[in-house]
C-alpha cells in the first residue's frame, strides 16, 4: 500500500472475486491506464466455499460472516500484491515532476523537453496559440459590443411604411418613385402652395383660396 503514496493520487479499484485490476488516472488531464487483470488464485475457492456455507447452511444472522468470508476472498495479502504489481506496471506509463511530484500522462501533459509537468514547464507554443486565441475571442468580443447593429431597426414602428398608389410595392423612406413601375410616390408630389392673404393652405390645381377667396 506504501506505493499508492507514491503514485497518482486517484485510482479505481476494479478488483472481484476473480481477481485483481486496477485503473489509474493521470493527476492533471485524468487519462487512464487499467492494470491488466490477474486472477486470485490464493485461497478464493475456501473462502467462497465458507461464505456459501454461511449464506445458504446457516441462519439470517450468519449473512454478515458469508460478507465476511467474500471480503476475506478479495481483500488480503494476494490483494495487496496485486496491487503493488498493478502499481509497478502503472509507473512505466505515467512520468513524475519533480517539481510538484505529480504523475502525468507522457503524451498530453508532460513537456520533453523540460523535464516537468505543463502546470509547472507550460510548452511555449501551445501557450502561445492559446493565449492568440484568448486574446483574439477578448478583441472580437469589444468589437461586436462597439458596432451598432440596430441603428436602423424601427423598435416602435414609428416610420411609416409607404405603399406604391400603382402597384402597392413597398416603399423605402423618401423613395420617389416607385422601383417597380416607375409610378411618383407621395415624396415625389409637389407640395401644396399657401394662401399670401390669409395663409391657408392652396392644393394643386385650385385658382382661389378656399379661405378667403383670393386668387392665387
Amino acid at each position: 500500500m506504501s506505493n499508492m503514496i507514491q503514485f497518482v493520487a486517484n485510482h479505481d479499484d476494479l478488483s472481484t472475486d476473480k481477481g485483481f485490476q486496477f485503473k489509474f488516472y493521470c493527476d492533471k488531464c485524468r487519462n487512464g491506464h487499467m492494470s491488466r487483470f490477474l486472477p486470485n488464485k490464493i485461497g478464493i475457492a475456501g473462502e467462497l466455499m465458507r461464505a456459501a456455507g454461511s449464506l445458504f447452511g446457516g441462519h439470517f444472522y450468519d449473512a454478515g460472516t458469508a460478507a465476511y468470508h467474500v471480503q476475506r476472498a478479495i481483500g488480503g495479502k494476494a490483494h495487496d500484491d496485486a496491487l503493488e504489481t498493478a502499481v509497478q506496471e502503472g509507473k512505466t506509463y505515467f512520468k513524475q515532476c519533480t517539481r510538484c511530484g505529480h504523475w502525468v500522462c507522457p503524451d498530453v501533459c508532460w513537456n520533453h523537453r523540460a523535464g516537468l509537468c505543463e502546470d509547472c514547464a507550460p510548452d511555449e507554443h501551445e501557450e502561445l496559440a492559446a493565449q492568440q486565441r484568448q486574446a483574439a475571442r477578448e478583441q472580437i468580443h469589444t468589437k461586436t459590443r462597439e458596432q451598432d447593429y440596430t441603428q436602423n431597426l424601427d423598435f416602435l414602428g414609428t416610420a411609416s411604411l409607404a405603399q406604391c398608389p400603382n402597384c402597392q410595392s413597398k416603399l423605402a423612406a423618401g423613395q420617389k418613385f416607385c422601383p417597380s413601375c416607375g409610378t411618383p410616390s407621395a415624396a415625389a408630389q409637389p407640395r401644396g402652395k399657401f394662401c399670401g392673404d390669409c395663409g391657408a393652405e392652396v392644393k394643386p390645381g385650385q385658382k382661389f383660396c378656399a379661405e378667403c377667396g383670393s386668387k392665387q
